[in-house]
């Protein structure tokens, strides 16, 4: 018989053999002894001339030796010789592995051996699930796990394999061969081809199934009750000891040490049973086995964790203040909420502790600062990175029963500082991502909950761990991409775009003196001028933290250290004037305003990762139908600012000697220029009025004025985000007065002393104030 003759369906003509009290499935391996003659001689057959094909069929009576057509199932499966064993007894131990299922035509007898005509029956296909036939599966896997513990040959793995089946009709084959102990309901499943039957069927023989094991479980362990327990276990623990004697194993030696371990530790009352209980398994573990090694690695892991042990020396808010401030300038919304929690601690000791975010841009000082709170705190510190991490096992940890299974990434933290109560900085919580295996940022809903994480379960200990007592910091770059839920059980605090003032502290104070411990160069070799490090800020580096400045000043230093060796000088001295001979020409090109008041173009302002930006605003009017263009890769919410924009102009145009018919028959180009950086947000809604304004009344805009504010169809300016920043952008440029949102004056505190010395700040409540501070009319 040809493959070929396989893939069409047409009958087939192969020997057979007669199975007595077994049944075999399709793409299900099947283990006989075969004793019988004529089987021999069928197997022999089949082996030699049919390309090691056979059919396989089960006996209705598993007392009839000589079966014939009549003592025999009609359907069975065709299979393929996979490995055979020859027995010193004449048998032979084969594998088989199914293919088909088969019914059978006609049998006979005409070579010492049965064959048989047999039609392969075609598999149904199910390409789709129905919520029926997901339900049947659910189910079966459900009464896998119950039977489980009690079934004699069912193992853990073979529940896995099942679980991991989502194919309905291979399911059902499957779980018949491995759980069902009669051949009778094994049949029943094999002779029904529709999958949602099968499995119908299949639950029907695993319920009798799972009657007739718990009665065999339950006689057994009243048995087991009679005998007298103290005889049992010394019985039980003499060969156990004679087994080791003759193995030459230690093991005694390694229970014992466990067990002056645990008695030895300072532990809870439930977590002493929990281990002696594990103890109690290593010890009757067999020598070698798996499971001896997922034992110890658990008891160790469990001894290692610093249940009760707390670092408890004092500190005062002085102290405290000291150690941040030498380690961080600015900072002070951060410093001023741990001082506070210091102070609170003093009075309350057994206050819990809270649980912190930090967002602000790359840079700033997040995770550094964090390192910085546990010092001030003479805590502990570690670190946890949540950047990528999909798998919710790596916070709770793997069920010890998988192979290589460890405790979660908190778990781990507190072990690795022997302490509970240390600083973890959760950091980059909101790159986290979410697939198949899980939401890690769901499993972090119960470490960052006051109200939950005092009896925080890992997996892999099984035991309830205290985590109350751990300050968590977390840190992201923005809002988005931290789930709500997430977001509520934390105090957020903001960090801001750092200043050139704060910039210029931070190098002097940390990144100047720090890269020249790291290279080797001391502070009377190189030198470098307040001028210098400005222009460094200015000129080479665009961003909000100052990661790229550090990385100049590196490049500084090393280029000097160049320098000191190759001419043989004693010192270098960087200033504004020669920085460009080190570093070459500068790297960022400055905001340069308009030489004279221009017409449609106006000064506006735009918070971005790397801080605060000039973003100037073009609009171009011309002869048309009342369109309006678009461009500068802009998003969804700016294209709306835009829309409303032209609305807005509709109903104010008389003021301005604006063409009443403007908006049937001019068109509008709004232009944002870097037309390949994306921008998006509402604040430049004022923006977008006084250049539409501007460019149909053809009145100029003051060159000196920038301004941003989101804008109503009523005319109203409402408050923004990101002021601190979007004002220093607006002094480095040049700007003399900055149009903002009356509702923003309240956070003039917050912005640089420097910046708001040097700023005309004009608060407007509608654009009609907007435009007429605005615009340069006669």
């Amino acid at each position: 018989m040809s493959e070929n003759s396989l893939n069409n369906n047409i009958e087939i003509n192969l020997p057979l053999i007669p199975l007595r009290g077994i049944v075999g499935f399709p793409a299900v391996q099947l283990s006989i002894e075969i004793a019988r003659p004529t089987s021999l001689k069928a197997f022999t057959a089949a082996a030699t001339l049919n390309n090691a094909k056979i059919l396989l069929v089960a006996q209705k009576d598993i007392a009839v030796e000589e079966p014939e057509e009549k003592d025999l199932y009609k359907i069975g499966i065709l299979a393929e010789i996979k490995h055979v064993v020859k027995n010193p007894q004449g048998t032979l131990s084969v594998i088989f592995e199914g293919i088909s299922r088969i019914k059978i035509n006609g049998v006979s007898n005409t070579s010492g051996y049965l064959t048989a005509f047999a039609t392969i029956k075609k598999e149904q296909n199910v390409k789709t699930l129905s919520q029926a036939l997901e339900a049947l599966m659910h189910e079966v896997k459900m009464r896998l796990s119950q039977i489980k513990d009690i079934h004699p040959t069912f193992s853990e793995d073979m529940r896995l394999a099942a679980e991991a089946i989502s194919d309905p009709g291979y399911l059902a084959d499957f779980v018949a061969s491995s759980a069902i102990i009669d051949y009778k309901n094994k049949q029943t499943v094999l002779e029904t081809s529709i999958p949602k039957s099968r499995l119908e069927k299949l639950l029907v023989a695993l319920e009798e199934e799972a009657m007739l094991l718990e009665c065999e479980h339950s006689i057994q362990m009243q048995v087991r009750e009679k005998i007298d327990r103290n005889q049992k276990d010394y019985f039980l623990r003499e060969q156990i000891k004679a087994i080791q004697s003759e193995l030459g194993d230690d093991d005694d030696d390694e229970i014992k040490e466990y067990e002056d371990k645990i008695e030895a530790a300072v532990l809870p009352d439930e977590v002493k049973e929990k281990l002696y209980k594990e103890l109690g398994k290593l010890s009757k573990t067999p020598f070698g086995a798996a499971e001896g090694t997922v034992l110890r690695t658990y008891l160790d892991t469990c001894l290692d964790f610093p249940f009760g042990k707390k670092s408890t020396e004092p500190v005062t808010v002085e102290e405290a203040r000291v150690i941040l401030d030498a380690d961080h300038d600015g900072l002070k919304k951060v410093k001023e909420r741990i001082l506070e929690f210091v102070a609170v601690k003093q009075f309350s000791p057994e206050l819990k502790s809270q649980i912190i975010c930090l967002i602000g841009p790359p840079g700033v000082g997040k995770t550094s600062v964090a390192a910085s709170v546990a010092r001030a705190l003479k805590r502990k510190y570690a670190r946890v990175s949540l950047g990528g991490m999909h798998d919710e096992a790596e916070i709770r940890g793997h069920r010890k029963t998988y192979v290589g299974a460890m405790p979660g990434r908190i778990v781990t933290a507190l072990i690795n500082s022997k302490v509970e109560n240390p600083v973890i900085v959760l950091d980059e919580i909101d790159k986290m991502a979410k697939d198949f295996r899980g939401d890690p940022t769901s499993a972090l809903l119960e470490v960052l909950d006051p109200e939950q994480n005092k009896s925080f379960r890992d997996n892999f200990m099984e035991i309830p761990i205290d985590l109350s007592d751990a300050l968590f910091i977390a840190t992201a770059n923005s809002y988005e991409g931290i789930p709500s839920p997430l977001l509520d059980r934390m105090e957020i605090i903001e960090l801001s775009t750092y200043t050139d003032s704060e910039k210029l502290a931070i190098a002097k104070n940390h990144l100047v003196p720090k890269q020249l411990r790291r290279n080797g160069i001391t502070k009377k070799m190189f030198r470098i001028t307040d001028g210098a490090i400005l222009e460094l800020i200015k000129s080479y580096t665009k961003e909000a933290g100052v990661r790229n400045l550090e990385r100049e000043i590196a490049s500084l230093i090393r280029k000097s250290a160049k320098k000191i060796a190759e001419e043989e000088i004693k010192s270098v001295t960087v200033t504004e004037k020669n920085i460009s001979s080190f570093l070459g020409k500068a790297k960022v090109i400055p905001e340069r305003l308009e030489n004279e008041n221009p017409i449609g173009v106006v000064n506006g302002l735009a918070y971005t990762q790397a801080g605060g930006d000039l973003l100037k605003v073009e609009v171009a009017a011309m002869e048309g139908t009342g369109k309006i263009e678009l461009t500068g890769s802009l998003g969804d919410v700016m294209k709306e600012s835009a829309k409303i924009a032209h609305s807005l102009v509709r109903t104010i145009y008389k003021d301005y000697g604006i063409n009443p018919d403007f908006y049937k028959n001019s068109d509008l180009h709004i232009h944002f220029p870097e037309g390949a950086v994306p921008k998006d947000g509402p604040s430049a809604g004022v923006t977008m009025v006084t250049a539409i304004v501007s460019a149909l009344g053809k009145i100029p805009v003051r060159r000196d004025v920038a301004m941003t504010g989101e804008i109503t169809l009523r005319g109203n300016v409402l408050a923004i985000g990101g002021l601190r920043e979007k004002t220093l952008a607006a002094y480095r440029a040049g700007i003399k007065t900055m149009i903002l949102p009356e509702d923003n004056m309240r956070d003039l505190d917050e912005i640089d002393s420097e910046a708001r010395a040097n700023l005309e700040f004009i608060p407007c409540k509608t654009a009609t104030e907007v435009l007429s501070s605005a615009l340069a009319r006669d």
